[in-house]
């Protein structure tokens, strides 16, 4: 995906210029049109890829996941389960992909790079905004407008993509964490009596992985 943005950007900057020649050579308003159309779009996927670098380049993956600003809000479960994220989130293309291998990545650094990735497509929306600018010198308010919006919306789905499936990587990481603890010559066995049996997610007796907390009373039966 990486290289196909970088060429796609490539080309739409390259058109830019084309006409940009054109329209200084030959004078008619049709070249300047395309010159704002292939600017526009080489603008959007320029920024793009100038961002990811600049933050790339400052976190290198290495984001706080417990900060205040990544935690998934309660009515962000009720909107993604609404919109059905679940369903569309795996035809969305990912800028690198191997910043998300398990087998090349613990899931405490997919956690991570799933933070920075957010932070530069919620980065991207604001710089979506900037052509607007434009239309004070070249007019055209409304194109400006509504290729904003649209590339902001495009990124936005990005944003709740991240924000969906960080949860889920929390947990993996846990149990990753908690099977990290236990010999593997040794099973652990629900513990019905064990207060946390069901729905907790504890570590030491339920397997659900649901809140997976620690617990005071580790009486698990091992076999």
């Amino acid at each position: 995906m990486s290289k196909i943005l970088e060429a796609l950007a490539l080309l739409f900057v390259l058109l830019t210029v084309f006409f940009v020649v054109l329209y200084i050579c030959v004078g008619a308003k049709v070249f300047f049109s395309l010159t704002i159309t292939f600017g526009t779009f080489a603008y959007h996927l320029c920024i793009r890829l100038m961002i990811g670098l600049v933050i790339h380049s400052v976190l290198k993956n290495y984001a706080d996941y417990t900060r205040k600003w990544y935690q998934i809000k309660p009515w962000e479960k009720k909107l993604y389960k609404a919109i059905k994220v679940k369903k569309w989130k795996t035809r969305m293309p990912t800028y690198n992909t191997s910043f998300f291998d398990v087998t090349k990545h613990s899931w405490d650094e997919i956690a991570q790079a799933s933070c920075q990735a957010e932070i530069v497509d919620e980065t991207i929306i604001v710089f979506s905004f900037l052509p607007i600018i434009l239309s004070i010198w070249v007019g055209d308010y409304l194109v400006f407008l509504l290729t904003s919006i649209a590339a902001a919306l495009f990124d936005l789905l990005f944003v709740i993509m991240q924000r969906y499936n960080r949860p889920r990587i929390l947990k993996m990481m846990k149990l990753e964490k908690v099977k990290s603890l236990v010999s593997p010559s040794f099973l652990l066995e629900k513990n019905k009596g064990h207060p946390c049996h069901n729905d907790s997610g504890c570590p030491f007796g339920c397997l659900s992985v649901i809140s997976m907390r620690e617990c005071d009373d580790r009486s698990y039966t091992v076999i």
